[in-house]
C-alpha cells in the first residue's frame, strides 16, 4: 500500500505518513459468507463442548460402576435411593424390578 501512494504522490513532493480507514462496506455476499463462516466456527465450538461434558460425564459413570463393581452394598444402596425417588412421584402404578438370580432360584423348583 506504501508503495503505491508513494508512486502517486512523489512526483508532487508529497510523503502520506498515515492512512485512516473510517468506513468499509463489504458487499452482501461477502456479509452473509463471513456471517456464515462465524456461525460455522460457533457451532463447531459448541459441540466441542458438548462431546468434553459427554466426555466427562463418560469417566464419572465409568467412576461409579467402578465403585458399584467393588461393594454389592453400594448397588444395593443404589436401588434403595432410586426406589425412594420413584415413589416420591404420584404414579399410580410402581414396578419393583428383581435381581435374576432371585427369580432363577424359583425357577429351578
Amino acid at each position: 500500500m506504501q508503495s503505491s501512494l508513494d508512486e502517486a504522490t512523489d512526483p508532487w513532493g508529497v510523503k502520506v505518513e498515515r492512512v485512516e480507514i473510517k468506513d468499509v462496506r463489504l458487499p452482501v455476499q461477502l456479509q452473509r459468507a463471513m456471517a456464515a463462516e462465524a456461525e460455522a466456527a460457533r457451532e463447531a465450538r459448541a459441540k466441542v463442548i458438548a462431546a468434553e461434558g459427554e466426555q466427562r460425564a463418560s469417566r464419572a459413570l465409568k467412576e461409579a460402576a467402578e465403585v458399584i463393581n467393588e461393594s454389592p452394598a453400594a448397588l444395593q444402596l443404589r436401588y434403595l435411593q432410586t426406589l425412594n425417588t420413584v415413589s416420591a412421584e404420584k404414579n399410580s402404578t410402581i414396578i419393583f424390578p428383581v435381581p435374576i438370580d432371585f427369580i432363577q432360584h424359583y425357577m429351578r423348583k
